[in-house]
C-alpha cells in the first residue's frame, strides 16, 4: 500500500456554508499541485459540446439481505456519451442519481464543484442511482450489499459490463467496498471518501439517539419535527468543533425570555429543508443501512484508493487506517479539513486532485483490458 497525505489550513474568515467557490484552506492545497496537475483540476473540460444524459427506472425482483426477494423500482441516471468509460459515483444517504448537470437536466447536481474537475463527462459516463429505500415505499432493513446488486442491476440494463471506477464518498464509499468484493470483474477501481468496512460504534450510537428522536416525533404525531432534530444532530456529526468555533462564534441571545444560540438558525434550516424532501421512512431504514454495514477488506480484489479526514467524526482515522492495512491493493490519502466528514463536499481541489488521478488510472486500466480482451478473441 502507498501512503500520502494532504493537508489544508483553517481559514480566520469563515465562507458561508451555501458559498461553493474557493473555500478556506484549499489554497494550501493546492499549492502543493505541480503545475500540469493544478491545470487539470482547476480547468473545466476544453470541449463545450452539449453533454447527452438520460434518466430511466428499472423494476427487478432483488434479494434483499435481511428482507427475502421483494419487487423494487431502481432510478438511474447517466451524464456523458455511451461509448466512453463508465464511472460510477455515489454519495451519502441523501444523494441521488442526479450528480451533475447536463443540457438535458440543467439544475445542480449534488457534487455540482466536481463537474470538469475530478469527474468529467466529456470524458466519463458518469452513472448514478437513487438509494433503494430512498423514496420512503421500502419499509424494510437495507443491507448496503443490496444498494451494490441494485447498481449491478442498472449497469445491467445500461448494458456496461465493466466500469473504470466506482467513486464512493460516506454511504456511497461503504457501498463500493460491497460493490469491489461482490462484483470484482465489473470494476477497475475503487475510491472510497470518508467510508470504511463497518460502522464505528461511536457513529452507530449518534444514528441510534437520531432514529430514536425520529420515532419519538412519530409518537408525537409531529413526524416533521422529529425528523428535522435528528438532522440537526447529525449536521454536528458531519462538521467539526473548528467549524462551528470560526463560524458561531457570537455570544448567545435572549429572545422571548429564552436563550438562543447562534448556530441555531443554521441547524433549524438544515432540519426543515431536509424534513421537507426526505421521508421519515426512508431517513429511518437508510441511517439502518449505515449500522448494518460490514464488508471483509481482504475480500476487496481490486485497486483502491482510500481518502480519510482526520478530523472526521463519524468515521475515524484510526478505521482508514484498519481498512487500508487489510485491503490487499490500496492507497490512501489522508487530508486535513475544519469540515469534516463533509470535505468530500467542500474541500473542492483537494478532492478534485484524488479523483483526477484515480479515476484516469481505471480509465487506463479498462482500455487495456478492452485491448486485452479483443486480442484473445482474435
Amino acid at each position: 500500500m502507498t501512503f500520502a497525505a494532504a493537508h489544508s489550513t483553517a481559514a480566520a474568515s469563515f465562507v458561508p456554508d451555501a458559498a461553493e467557490s474557493v473555500l478556506p484552506g484549499i489554497a494550501h492545497v493546492a499549492a502543493a499541485i505541480d503545475g500540469a496537475q493544478r491545470a487539470a483540476v482547476t480547468s473545466p473540460s476544453a470541449s463545450s459540446a452539449p453533454v447527452p444524459a438520460l434518466r430511466g427506472e428499472i423494476a427487478i425482483d432483488l434479494a434483499l439481505h435481511h428482507a427475502g426477494t421483494r419487487r423494487v423500482r431502481i432510478r438511474y441516471e447517466a451524464v456523458g456519451a455511451d461509448t466512453l468509460p463508465a464511472v460510477v459515483v455515489a454519495g451519502g444517504i441523501s444523494a441521488d442519481r442526479h450528480v451533475l448537470s447536463s443540457e438535458r437536466y440543467p439544475e445542480a447536481g449534488w457534487w455540482q464543484v466536481q463537474r470538469g474537475l475530478g469527474l468529467d463527462p466529456a470524458r466519463q459516463r458518469i452513472v448514478a442511482i437513487d438509494w433503494l429505500g430512498a423514496d420512503g415505499t421500502l419499509d424494510a432493513p437495507i443491507d448496503s450489499a443490496d444498494q451494490a446488486d441494485a447498481i449491478a442491476a442498472v449497469l445491467d440494463a445500461l448494458g456496461i459490463d465493466r466500469v473504470a471506477a466506482f467513486v464512493g464518498a460516506s454511504y456511497g464509499a461503504m457501498v463500493g467496498l460491497q460493490f469491489a468484493a461482490r462484483h470484482p470483474q465489473r470494476l477497475q477501481r475503487l475510491v472510497a471518501i470518508s467510508g470504511a468496512h463497518r460502522s464505528h460504534p461511536y457513529a452507530s450510537a449518534w444514528r441510534a439517539l437520531q432514529r430514536r428522536i425520529v420515532a419519538l416525533g412519530q409518537l408525537q404525531c409531529d413526524e416533521a419535527d422529529g425528523l428535522s432534530l435528528a438532522r440537526q444532530l447529525a449536521m454536528l456529526s458531519y462538521r467539526t468543533p473548528a467549524e462551528f468555533a470560526a463560524r458561531f462564534d457570537a455570544a448567545p441571545a435572549l429572545e422571548h425570555g429564552r436563550l438562543r444560540v447562534a448556530a441555531e438558525d443554521y441547524l433549524e434550516h438544515c432540519g426543515a429543508r431536509y424534513a421537507a424532501r426526505v421521508p421519515a421512512t426512508a431517513f429511518l431504514r437508510l441511517s439502518e443501512s449505515i449500522d448494518l454495514h460490514a464488508v471483509d477488506p481482504r475480500a476487496v480484489q481490486v485497486p483502491t484508493t482510500v481518502v480519510g479526514i482526520i478530523e472526521d467524526r463519524l468515521v475515524p482515522i484510526e478505521d482508514i487506517h484498519s481498512l487500508i492495512e487489510r485491503l490487499p491493493q490500496a492507497e490512501v490519502r489522508l487530508l486535513r479539513s475544519q469540515y469534516g466528514h463533509d470535505a468530500f463536499l467542500k474541500e473542492t481541489l483537494a478532492i478534485a486532485n484524488v479523483l483526477e488521478s484515480a479515476v484516469q488510472a481505471g480509465c487506463d486500466a479498462l482500455e487495456t483490458a478492452c485491448h486485452i480482451d479483443a486480442e484473445a478473441l482474435a
